[in-house]
């Protein structure tokens, strides 16, 4: 039976904490989306932009920055001092805990160097996942450089859902690395190659899901219908071609974008209802058994959660964090927590000939 090395145990558990890190950078980025606070910082100093303001005259700097803005000028004009601090904490939090997760993983990477805790076969994947932290890192400053010109008083919807999926991207090759090196040969369960290709094909429509959620949300998208089951009134609603490009049109008419994220929604819950049956015929061990109950459940409140952020959404009060801003933060938690389930099961689930 194999065991897993002490050295292997040390690094999953570094990657672990990565992932964890990674969830509350991605939750910190919800709420800093919520709360209109992504513009309040201009620039980007890797360095020198740890620190907050420590002085009145810091604060004053800071904000006369942020008043030649494009969003101050046009949307937040009647903006305090004090209103600026509030929007700026969250700006500057999420940024600091990026920079946190940076050095986290650049003491951890030193320290298991230094002790020869790396194996020649974790040296690969751990350059390519300091790049995807490095690319991640640049597109989130390109995304902030879109709301800063012109007469953009939001970042741009394309740009928050590339910054989005990257860091789903990031999560999970991080996640699957830690499954790489914590999960025995004997936890692997043969599956049909039906079963395996289930799993990518939901994994595939998740992304797409989650892609139109992060454009739902870059578009303010959820109050132009909040009403359920019907979008409006109507199942299949009008405009939904709006006269554009089929392209420009799938990520810019806010209406298509809500129907095809509601109907992706619903498709993914029969599929996985479905493809949870074919689990549920398929002998395992104890981890895989346990896998096999998640996707049904996380992808039920997940779909509950949804339909949550769509009805509160009717009530958003602006500048206010109520029931549709827990709700909608709730929702995006969830849908990671449902592509790390199917990244689980991916992982632990080949293809082989199952066990009668």
């Amino acid at each position: 039976m194999q065991k897993i090395d002490r050295s292997s145990k040390l690094v999953a558990a570094w990657l672990l904490i990565g992932v964890g890190m990674t969830i509350v950078q991605i939750a910190l980025g919800g709420i800093t989306r919520l709360t209109g606070s992504g513009l309040s910082i201009t620039e980007w100093d890797v360095v020198t932009g740890s620190l907050p303001p420590l002085n009145e005259q810091q604060w004053l700097i800071e904000f006369n920055k942020y008043r030649q803005t494009p969003q101050f000028q046009y949307l937040n004009f009647e903006f305090t001092l004090h209103d600026f601090k509030l929007i700026f904490f969250w700006e500057w939090f999420h940024r600091l805990w990026a920079r946190t997760i940076g050095l986290v993983f650049a003491a951890g990477f030193i320290y298991f160097l230094v002790k020869k805790h790396f194996k020649k076969e974790m040296v690969q994947p751990l350059l390519f996942l300091f790049a995807l932290g490095a690319l991640q890192g640049a597109i989130g400053w390109i995304m902030v450089a879109s709301g800063l010109t012109g007469d953009a008083v939001y970042v741009k919807p394309t740009r928050l859902a590339l910054h989005f999926i990257f860091a789903l991207g990031l999560l999970a090759y991080t996640y699957w690395f830690a499954l790489s090196l914590l999960v025995k040969k004997q936890e692997i369960v043969p599956v049909t190659a039906g079963i395996r290709k289930w799993n990518l094909v939901l994994i595939a429509i998740l992304v797409l899901q989650l892609l139109y959620g992060a454009l739902m949300a870059g578009h303010k998208a959820a109050n132009i219908a909040a009403t359920w089951p019907t979008i409006n009134g109507a199942w299949v609603p009008d405009h939904l071609m709006n006269g554009d490009s089929f392209f420009l049109n799938a990520i810019d008419n806010k209406i298509w974008i809500h129907f095809v994220h509601r109907g992706l929604a619903y498709l993914l819950m029969v599929l996985i209802l479905i493809w949870s049956y074919q689990l549920y015929q398929t002998k395992g061990g104890k981890l895989f058994n346990y896998l096999r109950t998640m996707p049904i459940a996380v992808v039920l409140i997940q779909v509950l959660l949804g339909v949550l952020t769509v009805l509160t959404s009717a009530n958003i009060v602006a500048g206010n964090w109520g029931m549709f801003e827990w709700m909608a933060e709730l929702h995006q938690l969830v849908g990671m927590l449902l592509l790390l389930v199917l990244v689980s099961i991916l992982y632990v689930a080949r293809i082989g000939k199952p066990s009668k």
